[in-house]
């Protein structure tokens, strides 16, 4: 295990500059999730530090050594591809240990590895079968399998669970935590699904156009998006924005009056932001437009406009109410989140 710094790192593809002087500190042991919209770089960060491509400018440290000019196999690494990259003509026994039979490890102790690997992940009845023969999830597992038998410093996750169907996502994404939990290997995981990064991570760098927005704690993220961008992609459904300016009774809005926490001057235009959670129902409180009703079992979805801006609620009540009624809710103030209307930086 050893910790990863990124310090001031850059790319360029000839004048086109993507990754615009990112800095990261990773500790030993934890887990790390970069996620961010496609084409954020995420990705080329991932292979940056795997050693898959060179970096313009700054330096990459895996535990006390810089590893800028290091191959890939000397960067003591282990990558897990999203299209898996096993081998077909190969048994999974022998997929999970190509890696140390490349190294010249004994034949004893690559089949010791295995064995261990095929436990800890499941794997123990399929070792003697070929990819072919084995669904997503157990073909997943086996390049997880493939990546802990060399016992590597860190972990690589390039978005592995993007082929499998929602369920199986579900599952994996379960025993890629418990795995990290059980081997306490320095990990970095690459996702576009904010989803992933809030149940997973330790800590999540968030990406936009090859910068990094916010570094935090997941529930940090949530409860304080350093900025409008931050706050939309973080959470599920996304945040909402109404557009207005801070008044003396209120945040006024095309339509509507709703409250506003306090510290930001009367006068100043803004983003107001509130989870579609943080509403609650009140019969004589705000009045909001029903336009579709989403029952969802334990929840019920409602989109509604307030004033003349549509946004979504999501309430733990059943709600009744047809399109075109109104609806009457609440909103407390310590829930509200204030961003600059011109920067898109958190005001409050």
């Amino acid at each position: 295990m050893a910790s990863v710094t990124l310090s001031d790192v850059k790319k360029s593809y000839g004048k086109a500059e993507v990754i615009f002087g990112i800095d990261i500190d990773i500790a030993d042991g934890e887990f790390v999730v970069l996620v961010g919209p496609s084409g954020c770089g995420k990705s080329t960060l991932l292979r940056m530090l795997a050693g898959l491509e060179t970096i313009t400018d700054g330096t990459i440290e895996i535990g006390d050594s810089v590893v800028n000019d290091l191959e890939p196999k000397d960067r003591d690494i282990a990558m897990v591809f999203q299209n898996y990259a096993l081998y077909p003509h190969m048994s999974v026994a022998a997929n999970m240990g190509f890696s140390l039979q490349h190294r010249r490890v004994s034949k004893a102790k690559i089949e010791e590895r295995v064995r261990w690997a095929a436990t800890i992940l499941g794997l123990e009845p399929y070792l003697d079968r070929y990819p072919r023969q084995l669904s997503g999830g157990q073909r997943q597992r086996v390049a997880m399998g493939r990546a802990i038998v060399r016992d590597p410093k860190v972990f690589l996750f390039d978005e592995p669970l993007s082929n499998l169907d929602a369920k199986l996502r579900v599952v994996m994404r379960g025993e890629i935590k418990a795995l990290h939990q059980r081997l306490r290997t320095t990990t970095v995981y690459v996702t576009h699904d904010q989803v992933e990064a809030m149940t997973m991570a330790d800590k999540i760098v968030v990406l936009s156009g090859g910068r990094v927005e916010q570094i935090g704690a997941p529930l940090e993220l949530y409860d304080r998006p350093a900025n409008r961008f931050v706050a939309g992609f973080i959470g599920s459904p996304s945040m909402n924005f109404i557009e207005g300016r801070v008044g003396a009774g209120g945040f006024e809005t095309d339509g509507a009056i709703l409250p506003c926490p306090p510290g930001v001057p009367v006068g100043t235009g803004a983003i107001y932001g509130i989870r579609p959670e943080h509403f609650t129902l009140a019969p004589d409180a705000i009045a909001a437009e029903i336009l579709i009703v989403e029952p969802m079992g334990s929840e019920t979805q409602v989109t509604m406009k307030i004033g003349q801006t549509s946004v979504i609620g999501l309430f733990r009540e059943r709600v009744s109410a047809t399109p075109g009624q109104t609806l009457g809710i609440s909103i407390d103030p310590a829930r509200v989140h204030l961003f600059a209307t011109d920067t898109g930086q958190r005001l409050t």
